[in-house]
């Protein structure tokens, strides 16, 4: 059974938001890149132009977002007054003044970095030993590989939680989604995988993770937080800042 047939099996829950896949996103950025290239000549220029577009993204409100039918001529579009407002102010104006968006940035793709330990306090977590927690992660591996919501609902506690980090330079959900179906279909959405994608167990911050390559280049690192015999929580980087220490062969 294909993915998309396994989470439309998923109808008793409200329809909502389940992000894109991953693969589209890094399309979406390389696209989007390309075009600041052309207009600025400059690879740095046009990496910070795309940074700048995504920005003003993230400063709509959901509602404003949720009104835009196809979110990469959104982004172009921007991209291109961007790029040409930078192309006739001379520097330093030019950067400081495309820097600056018209409204607050609002990027929250992410806890606070307390937020972990107050979940594991919600849940009233059992103590999880090092080979419970990777029994989970390479279920999860699994289910994910499998593509197989069957699969990955019972390894989700009720009330799970995944969080998104883009970091403001990648077209994610930016709210925490919470409750194992919609943590199920977030993750499975993203993690929807094309030809050159891979997904494999690693050690990440000390436990093992999950690591999502496309091609040799790390995309995405995904930790969870597990209790007893189900995961509590995921947090999902995809942000290339965070990510350039893997892709430089210096894993956290």
């Amino acid at each position: 059974m294909s993915q998309t047939a396994r989470l439309s099996g998923l109808s008793h829950v409200n329809r909502v938001d389940d992000g894109s896949p991953l693969a589209d996103l890094l399309d979406e950025r390389r696209h989007l890149v390309a075009l600041a290239h052309r207009m600025l000549g400059s690879a740095d220029d046009a990496e910070s132009a795309v940074d700048e577009c995504y920005r003003r993204w993230y400063a709509l409100s959901d509602r404003e977002r949720e009104r835009i039918p196809v979110p990469l001529t959104w982004l172009a579009a921007g991209v291109g007054r961007i790029c040409r407002a930078r192309r006739v102010l001379p520097p330093p104006e030019g950067a400081a003044g495309a820097a600056r968006p018209t409204v607050p940035d609002v990027v929250v793709a992410r806890p606070r970095a307390a937020e972990p330990t107050t979940l594991r306090q919600h849940y009233a977590a059992e103590p999880t030993t090092l080979r419970q927690h990777d029994a989970v992660v390479h279920a999860v591996h699994r289910a994910l590989v499998a593509a197989d919501v069957d699969l990955l609902l019972p390894l989700l506690t009720p009330d799970a939680t995944a969080f998104f980090d883009g970091g403001g330079k990648i077209r994610t959900l930016v709210a925490p989604v919470h409750g194992r179906d919609r943590v199920a279909r977030g993750l499975l959405r993203l993690l929807d995988r094309g030809p050159h994608t891979t997904l494999a167990a690693h050690s990440v911050n000390g436990r093992t993770g999950l690591v999502v390559r496309h091609g040799r280049r790390v995309v995405a690192v995904l930790s969870l937080d597990v209790s007893g015999t189900e995961a509590v929580g995921a947090w999902v980087v995809v942000n290339p800042d965070k990510l350039r220490s893997w892709n430089a062969g210096r894993h956290p």
